[in-house]
């Protein structure tokens, strides 16, 4: 990474806009963005002067690091933040949107929101001073983030299904075209579509917007349209029996649309009706029942339910509704300073950037590079759903097809689909009380626990998905829909808690399972795990995780410790949902759970006594849980009186403050949006799979040892307190997700197994003795600066550079990793030594790490017997809080085999795991369909050994395919046994490393 340039004034004499940046800043205000609001613009040259110093500062992490882009960028920040900032309190005038700053400053969104996160780290004290502390969650970047991404998909479905439903006409010779075939999707007909969804955006899903609830709105716009456009533009044909739904002899467009596309029939039936009123509202249009109306686009259609408006789409009909619905955007707009939603009809709009999808809300890769989707939803790379029927394409006399049923890129819209189908077939149908099994085991504690469970679900639900009061800014339709999520997550709540409950009780071999019945942190994250896969499945824009840590009052850590006994419990979970608490869990374990206010530290002062006196300096403890009262109190609840049981409503007792704020936590980084992909896979199979030699020593504790007191005596650890056993799964559980990322940076850098062994024994020696090195930082700063202190013991010619720009092919990488690393001055007690709280990777190498570790480094080496004895006093100096009995480190641990297997004696067929980096060359468009991929299934909730039979059937049957199977081509996305099985060979041997050379930092040129 190349040093930060120097530069003592961002002045740029000659410039048109003045030599000072305050001056170029008016200039851009004034004349390129034509800002009348000088109470704005003062506030804005307020912020821009106090933070000038830190855009002096990272010029180059901005952009492609030129100072005219920076200065663009920096304005850009400015102005976007100080007007979210002030909109609440009319200091500053409503009209100024994202859209007119981005398009003066010449930037797309994309790049916009990929950069503002470092502004918001960088920036984050600045803010805090002018806008209070809450300023993050006043500014809602995350959400209005969110938001783009799913509107880019949104709209990028509605234009392929329009295009598949639909042929437009060429303005200019008449002639009729193929939207497939159209440039652009321009038509009259096109554009009042996506006005019409945003009026319902607007109007109908604006306080409680969902991806689900858009796209049931999406297709109710399309089932508008395909009543209403003339028919002689249908694209398909009403007699296709595979894909049109028949009623009689008729067919049912409702219907077809949700067998097409995988949307709910009574959703889609709702949002119908919503729109139907809209028109009658906005457009002042009469609606008549389309039974009672005769015209030819109703001819052999049901038209139960459905409801016409003449002359709807007549030519100066048409033109005057698209009129009266930009009007009312228009007027809606005024109140909001986010995007025109409009720019999404005109996919050459700059604002977009190029056509690929969003790299910001994939991946922030840091260098302006689009990346695949491939987080945002699941690691999956096709849309076939595992809940969904198998249904051959549409086949149009023109050659297209329909319906979506090619395989490409899952997207949030198609995976958001996927699990809402499995949320409204096999959860919603469950009581909404606990079962007769259930109770049993309720009844059976030391007391009745029946009526406390029942009552902490609805006051913890409700607290999570709340009904909106009187006189607040929500309609029935947004109080029915928090209903329908409460039900949702508390169903699925006493579902999960039954099968928990079972299992325990077989470990324990006994019924009474009152200490974990009882235990009030247990049920809260249960149900906030519950209610996280209900929000990830309607794909919330204002309720992002951590939002349900923040409602219940729990921790990162506390969630970290159900998540794999959920995904365990549940056997029908979609694999879209069980890779979204996979990434959540890493999520939790690589950062999170480092955060200030993570329990996790309680847990540690225990399990490590000598960390105890930096933990509170750094003030790192968690706050108390707050009671189920005070939470009802917050969210002003009435579930009438609690139950008086003590145990499930006292304070914890490390703790006096008894108020509703969740434990605090220190905002280090600012997270993407998308879930990032998962690389580390804890639970069930693939846990064992992936890592089958990781076994931690420590045999799992049973949930009732892991949620009791961390002072308590844990049973059958051989004298272990609970924290301490919570502790060491915990640091296995690290040591393994090291070990993957450790090894896909081995793989990417080309380095041998001897720097590999070395990487991860200095990575496992800093977790034992050098712990406070991870104390508010990313587990992957520890790593990129293991691998640097490796290499530059072993003589390798690797520069930080290069090791950063590998770190950014990573799937789960993140820019503000290697740029924005913790530092805490007064640790180093240097005298005047102070600095940005916030700085890049090499100078923490330098200033930090390097002098915190560089004993355990020297060990590395060959002669480390005696360079170890020369440092052990300076080793013990440091504050380790090594615990004596800490295991010593193990070596890599033996990844699976990636080889090829050949599991038929007549048939040329093999197997193998596949890697994601060798997907795209693997899977052609011409051989797509003839591959499993991991994570995409046959049927509806089958284990993978289901998938395997039914491809053997497949392959072995007599029906023919469209191509021939031809496995002795060689494939460049195919590698060979002995690559493979040299890239993971397994040295057991020792850590050490061939060079002699002492410990030297890289200096910043890199």
């Amino acid at each position: 990474m190349a040093e930060l340039d120097k530069i003592s004034s961002p002045s740029r004499p000659g410039d048109g806009g003045g030599t000072t940046i305050e001056a170029r800043f008016a200039h851009f205000c004034k004349n390129d963005l034509h800002l009348d609001d000088d109470n704005l613009l003062a506030l804005a040259t307020k912020l821009l002067d106090e933070s000038k110093h830190l855009l002096v500062a990272n010029v180059s992490a901005l952009g492609t690091g030129t100072l005219e882009e920076a200065e663009r960028y920096w304005f850009a920040f400015v102005l976007y933040s100080v007007r979210r900032l002030n909109e609440i309190g009319g200091s500053v005038e409503k009209g100024l949107s994202l859209c007119q700053i981005l398009r003066a400053a010449r930037l797309n969104i994309d790049d916009f929101y990929r950069e503002l996160y470092q502004f918001l780290i960088k920036a984050g004290s600045i803010l805090s001073n002018l806008y209070g502390e809450d300023w993050e969650k006043r500014l809602e970047a995350k959400e209005s983030h969110t938001d783009f991404v799913y509107l880019f998909f949104l709209s990028r479905k509605y234009r392929n299904a329009y295009r598949e439903l639909f042929s437009t006409v060429d303005a200019n010779d008449d002639k009729h075209l193929n939207m497939a075939t159209t440039p652009d999707c321009a038509s009259d007909y096109y554009r009042f579509g996506w006005l019409l969804f945003l009026a319902l955006r607007v109007h109908v899903f604006q306080p409680c917007k969902t991806l689900v609830s858009c796209t049931h709105g999406l297709f109710s716009v399309l089932a508008i349209l395909l009543i209403h456009v003339p028919a002689r533009f249908r694209n398909f044909n009403l007699n296709d029996p595979e894909h049109i739904v028949k009623k009689g002899e008729k067919a049912d467009l409702l219907a077809s649309l949700c067998h097409m596309y995988g949307t709910s029939e009574d959703e889609l039936k709702k949002t119908y009706k919503e729109a139907n009123n809209l028109m009658t509202d906005i457009l002042k249009k009469k609606p008549c029942l389309a039974s009672e109306h005769k015209h030819e686009n109703l001819e052999n259609v049901v038209t139960d339910d459905l409801i016409y408006f003449e002359d709807l789409m007549d030519e100066s009909s048409l033109s005057s509704s698209i009129h009266l619905l930009e009007k009312d955007y228009d007027a809606a707009i005024l109140d909001m300073d986010g995007l025109d939603e409009r720019i999404f009809i005109n996919e050459n709009d700059s604002l977009l950037g190029s056509e690929t999808l969003p790299g910001s809300a994939v991946n922030i890769s840091g260098n302006g590079a689009k990346r695949k989707l491939d987080t945002l939803s699941s690691p999956t790379r096709t849309i076939t759903s595992p809940l969904s029927p198998h249904r051959s394409p549409i086949r149009l006399s023109n050659g297209l097809t329909i319906g979506g049923m090619s395989k490409m890129a899952a997207t949030p819209v198609s995976t958001a689909m996927t699990t809402a189908k499995w949320l409204r077939t096999v959860i919603s149908p469950l009581p909404s009380k606990p079962s007769a099994e259930l109770e049993r085991f309720l009844s059976t504690c030391d007391k009745d626990v029946t009526a406390d469970v029942t009552k902490r679900a609805q006051i913890i639900l409700e607290a999570i998905f709340p009904s909106s009061g009187p006189g607040q800014n929500a309609t029935l339709m947004d109080n029915i829909w928090a209903e329908q999520r409460r039900m949702e997550a508390m169903k699925l709540y006493f579902r999960v808690l039954q099968a928990l409950c079972t299992a325990e009780s077989q470990i324990l071999q006994a019924n009474n399972l009152t200490s974990l019945l009882t235990n009030e942190r247990f049920h809260r994250c249960m149900l906030a795990c519950s209610a996280e896969l209900v929000l990830a499945t309607h794909k919330t824009v204002t309720m992002l995780f951590p939002t349900v840590l923040e409602k219940t009052g729990i921790t990162a850590f506390d969630l970290s410790k159900v998540i794999e006994s959920f995904i365990r419990h549940e056997e029908s979970l979609p694999r879209e949902l069980r890779r979204h608490l996979n990434s959540l869990e890493e999520r939790l374990l690589d950062s999170m759970v480092w955060e200030k206010g993570s329990s996790m530290y309680n847990s540690l002062v225990v399990a490590r006594p000598a960390l105890s006196a930096e933990i509170n300096r750094l003030g790192l403890l968690a706050e108390p849980m707050p009671s189920l009262d005070a939470i009802a109190m917050h969210n002003n609840i009435s579930c009438g009186i609690l139950s008086p049981a003590q145990s499930l409503l006292k304070q914890e007792k490390h703790g006096q403050n008894g108020d509703i704020r969740s434990p605090k936590r220190v905002c280090t980084e600012y997270r993407s949006v998308l879930v990032e992909r998962n690389s580390f896979t804890s639970p069930v199979k693939d846990r064992m799979l992936a890592l089958n030699n990781l076994k931690s020593k420590f045999p799992p504790p049973i949930l009732h040892s892991a949620f009791a007191s961390p002072t308590r005596p844990n049973p059958g650890s051989g004298g272990e307190t609970c924290a301490e056993t919570a502790v060491n799964v915990f640091f296995s559980k690290i040591v393994k997700l090291a070990a993957v990322r450790i090894n896909g940076m081995v793989e990417r850098l080309h380095l041998s197994q001897q720097i590999r062994e070395s990487v991860y024994c200095l990575f496992q020696k800093i977790l034992s003795q050098r712990t406070t090195l991870f104390f508010n930082r990313h587990i992957d700063q520890i790593i990129l600066c293991c691998f640097y202190g490796v290499a530059k013991i072993s003589q390798l010619n690797l520069t930080f550079k290069e090791i950063i720009f590998n770190y950014r092919k990573q799937p789960h990488c993140k820019p503000q990793v290697f740029r924005n690393v913790y530092v805490d001055w007064k640790a180093l007690r240097r005298n005047g030594k102070t600095g940005p709280d916030h700085v890049d990777i090499i100078a923490f190498y330098n200033e930090i790490f390097i002098p915190a570790i560089k004993p355990l480094l020297v060990e590395l080496a060959p002669i480390g017997a005696a360079q170890s004895s020369s440092h052990a006093p300076e080793a013990k100096k440091n504050t380790n809080g090594a615990n004596p009995s800490s295991p010593r480190t193990s070596s890599f641990p033996s990844l699976p085999d990636m080889s090829p297997k050949k599991v038929s004696a007549a048939h040329n067929v093999y197997v193998s795991p596949l890697r994601s980096n060798k997907m795209d060359a693997l899977i052609s468009h011409s051989s797509r369909s003839f591959y499993a991929c991991v994570g995409e299934s046959t049927h509806a909730y089958q284990s993978p050994s289901k998938d395997l039979t039914a491809i053997n059937k497949h392959l072995n049957g007599t029906r023919k395919v469209r191509g021939a199977l031809n496995f002795d081509d060689v494939d460049v996305g195919l590698v060979t046994d002995s690559v493979v099985a040299n890239s993971l060979n397994v040295q057991n041997g020792s850590c050490s490393s061939s060079s002699h050379l002492p410990v030297k930092s890289e200096p910043q040129d890199s």
